[in-house]
């Protein structure tokens, strides 16, 4: 039986304002005739999303302004069952905020305003120190200061937690943050970033991946887009290819994958399950427009081939 593991994500939590447009557009230029939809974002609260939708306790540390967009975005994690009691709502500052350009083939542009983001602190994170100590795992991404994951990895460590980063978006990173992670989750660029090695298929993959594992992760999984991801660790490496779908949009689908694998490693599954599961997860999530709309249920993801599950509709 599978178990309901504990899960605090310590992350962003924005407001994304997606536009779609025939195509992204370049300097100076300008694209009319697009479409204007306003979702719930930030890499953190998709992640949390995604891990609880898989099927896991979560508990979300974040700082959000204290405005009209920090309190929509905070209803709508209570909505979905998080415990947002760790998330601080901050006076005098703005809720963050994601601009992003959708183009017709589902591919994505971003820019970030992180306001309150920006202001989750190593302070904030160490307040809420008993929910390390009943977690299993702590998943975290990179749209708040190092000095807040710093701290999470301590109290992690001590409280006995594994400790999966999503290095998202791509910074350097120290190799004292590295050593002794559980997990490190790259995109292709962010491995390519973080390795020095250029990431274009799996044989180049599992390269960057011996190199992120000399810094003394235990464990690195590369997204691979819709090739699927691959799995490198003491044990060898596992790859785990994407069935083809028709993507509508790609932005959130690193975050549902991130949340659903981070859920399956907290609910006891094996790691190459957790990878196929986070892929299928993945995958379903292009189908659909926005980041936490388009994240699937676990019962869409289980079981089922990927042509017989709807997109989720959320």
């Amino acid at each position: 039986m599978i178990t309901m593991g504990k899960i605090v994500v310590v992350g962003s939590s924005n407001t994304d304002m997606v536009l779609r447009v025939s195509q992204i557009p370049r300097p100076g230029q300008t694209i009319s005739g697009g479409e204007l939809k306003i979702y719930g974002g930030g890499k953190g609260a998709n992640q949390a999303i995604a891990a609880h939708r898989a099927g896991s306790d979560v508990c979300f540390i974040a700082a959000v302004g204290d405005d009209d967009l920090g309190n929509t975005a905070v209803e709508t994690l209570r909505a979905e069952g998080l415990d947002i009691s760790s998330i601080q709502a901050l006076p005098d500052v703005a809720s963050g905020v994601a601009f992003i350009f959708v183009d017709d083939q589902g591919e994505n542009s971003i820019g970030v305003a992180p306001g309150a983001n920006a202001c989750l602190s190593a302070q904030i994170v160490e307040a809420n120190h008993a929910r390390f100590d009943v977690a299993d795992v702590v998943l975290m991404q990179l749209e708040t200061p190092l000095d807040s994951i710093r701290a999470a990895k301590a109290i992690a460590v001590t409280s006995d937690c594994k400790v999966i980063i999503n290095p998202a978006p791509a910074t350097d990173l120290p190799d004292e943050l590295l050593d002794g992670l559980y997990c490190l989750t790259p995109n292709e660029s962010e491995a390519a970033a973080l390795s020095g090695i250029g990431v274009i298929d799996t044989d180049s993959a599992e390269r960057a991946a011996d190199v992120l594992l000399g810094k003394g992760i235990e464990n690195v999984v590369i997204t691979l887009g819709g090739k699927g991801a691959l799995l490198k660790n003491a044990d060898g490496v596992t790859y785990q290819p994407a069935n083809p779908v028709e993507v509508v949009d790609t932005t959130g689908a690193g975050d549902t994958f991130n949340g659903y694998f981070a859920a399956s490693i907290a609910n006891g599954l094996p790691l190459k399950q957790a990878l196929e599961l986070a892929v299928r997860a993945a995958s379903l999530s292009v189908q659909s427009a926005g980041a936490i709309a388009s994240i699937p249920t676990s019962d869409q993801v289980s079981g089922k081939p990927l042509s017989d599950i709807p997109p989720s509709g959320h």
